[in-house]
């Protein structure tokens, strides 16, 4: 009795484990428009060494178990895991990749860009973030702002969950509104000042003095001819 008490207490905690790892809390509608297995996928660390096959050449972990999703598995995990559906993680430049022609069949990737490495197309996990985007970039990734092609929104499987959530598209469009309200307040200042500007400008101008009679009579005014004094006056004294 004391066993099947024991088994029952396990079943009861499973769910409760399972929620915290993926499902439940504020952002239910969120997470139900996903695959349960898909944000513990992005959290796990890949390429560890596995604990149960240390000893084998083969015991990479670079496997992961979509039905059961307890953690990184290496090729020799997969023999208890029969008739589940794995996916192989890659790896490119430090980060993890999987391929488009896996992860298409159990998830819908539209908008996330994908690349071609080691002629095999794949697409990113999590987000790669650039410190400034290139000269002459015309679209980046929605979350991380990674220079992207236009056709795409999204650098990988991680930016699409953030960028597609309720909470991220309100931040967006309360973004979009103050950064409209602050331009529009910046060009009423610009044409507060301008004008102020101008009438200063006006105000230190100085006008131009109507002409007055004198001013009139001194620039009409034309030298007569010269005379020499007369000589009748001279006196010379011997």
């Amino acid at each position: 009795m004391a066993i099947e008490n024991q088994e029952t207490t396990v079943r009861e905690i499973k769910p409760k484990n399972r929620r915290i790892m993926g499902a439940g809390g504020p952002d239910d509608d969120d997470d139900n428009r996903w695959p349960p297995w898909l944000k513990p996928l992005l959290k796990e660390s890949f390429f560890v060494q596995c604990k149960l096959h240390a000893d084998s050449h083969k015991s990479e972990c670079n496997m992961y178990c979509l039905d059961c999703m307890n953690g990184p598995l290496c090729s020799l995990c997969l023999a208890y895991h029969k008739d589940h559906r794995a996916i192989q993680i890659r790896r490119s430049s430090y980060h993890d990749v999987i391929r488009v022609s896996e992860i298409q069949k159990v998830l819908d990737i539209t908008g996330v860009q994908t690349y071609i490495i080691n002629s095999a197309r794949v697409v990113f996990l999590n987000e790669r973030p650039q410190p400034r985007p290139g000269k002459g970039v015309t679209n980046t990734c929605e979350v991380c702002e990674r220079s992207l092609l236009d056709s795409f929104r999204f650098c990988s499987l991680g930016c699409k969950i953030v960028g597609t959530s309720k909470n991220f598209q309100k931040k967006k469009k309360h973004s979009a509104a103050m950064a409209s309200d602050s331009e529009e307040s910046y060009s009423g200042n610009n044409n507060i000042h301008s004008r102020q500007m101008k009438i200063k400008y006006q105000s230190f101008t100085p006008s131009t003095p109507p002409p007055t009679s004198v001013n009139y009579r001194t620039t009409k005014r034309r030298k007569g001819i010269p005379h020499r004094a007369p000589l009748g006056g001279l006196v010379i004294e011997n």
